[in-house]
């Protein structure tokens, strides 16, 4: 659990490139170190948000005080918008390798952004009562909330807090255990495609909510998978090291870094692990992608 949060606050803040070392995160989380950078204190707020959730989330209500409260937490240290919605209109723009950018999607204009919410709370109570409506409900309403893009800044991750409250509340408490904000992470550009896909024709209600829900899908099974490794990595610890390795890289449903290996198998040697992904990329077992120290290995 505590390796969970820590990946959940460094993977939502990651995708919109807030950053700072892992041992930070860990420092601020169960040390009580003080932010030190900018970043630092965003990341300390989406900290904040997600404990309240992980602790409180039966009596959370979903509401229009409780987003802007999420969002007065992630940027009470930053911003003075914090908690308050835009007073001018935003867009949705994507950066492209050779440094353009184009305008992706235009949300609800500033001026209709109260009611827009209002509805969509609205629209949320009423599904959540029809007995038909099934749990990928939560994709609807988060992909709803993107496309309102309520605030001027830190809308993709209130959208992340809301996904893990959301499911917490409908019973999957996944999120406690293999992070779902780090698996959104692994898969950035099928989030971005998928967000890409779903939001087309929004504005004119011509839109389909089918490619963001089986995104969602995606990752909440990546999750449970990652549950799974790390039960038969426990269960296995009689097995040899290199076995224990070799499984961890074969079942791995995402290409892994050497790193997230570790993590696994804190008890097995930083060589070995070395010596048994130079075995497997000489068999052909496994291939490599990337050539630096965040290099990541997959099955062949």
């Amino acid at each position: 659990m505590q390796e969970a949060l820590i990946d959940s606050v460094k993977g939502s803040n990651a995708i919109e490139g807030i950053v700072t070392p892992r041992q930070r995160i860990e420092d601020m989380t169960y040390g009580n170190q003080e932010p030190l950078t900018h970043d630092e204190q965003e990341i300390l707020g989406y900290k904040n948000a997600l404990n309240e959730i992980y602790s409180d989330y039966k009596s959370l209500d979903i509401s229009e005080d409780l987003i802007r409260h999420f969002h007065n937490q992630i940027l009470s240290f930053t911003s003075m918008d914090a908690g308050q919605y835009k007073t001018q209109n935003n867009y949705v723009q994507e950066r492209y390798a050779d440094g353009t950018v184009q305008v992706r999607f235009i949300p609800v204009d500033a001026k209709d952004t109260p009611d827009a919410m209002h509805q969509l709370i609205m629209a949320y109570y009423e599904a959540k009562q029809d007995s038909s409506i099934s749990s990928l409900l939560i994709s609807c309403f988060v992909l709803d909330f993107l496309c309102i893009h309520p605030f001027t800044d830190g809308n993709g991750r209130i959208s992340r807090l809301l996904t893990v409250l959301l499911l917490e509340q409908s019973g999957f408490d996944i999120g406690r255990y293999a992070s779902v904000e780090n698996k959104m992470d692994d898969y950035k550009s099928g989030y971005y495609d998928a967000l890409k896909q779903s939001s087309n024709g929004w504005n004119e209600n011509a839109s389909d909510h089918v490619p963001f829900a089986a995104f969602m899908l995606q990752i909440l099974y990546a999750c449970y998978k990652q549950l799974d490794e790390s039960f038969l990595t426990n269960q296995s610890k009689r097995v040899s090291k290199q076995k224990r390795i070799e499984n961890i890289l074969l079942n791995s449903i995402v290409p892994i870094s050497k790193e997230n290996i570790l993590r696994k198998v804190p008890d097995i040697s930083v060589t070995t692990v070395e010596r048994v992904l130079g075995n497997m990329l000489h068999e052909g077992a496994i291939t490599k992608i990337g050539t630096t120290r965040g290099a990541r290995y997959k099955k062949a």
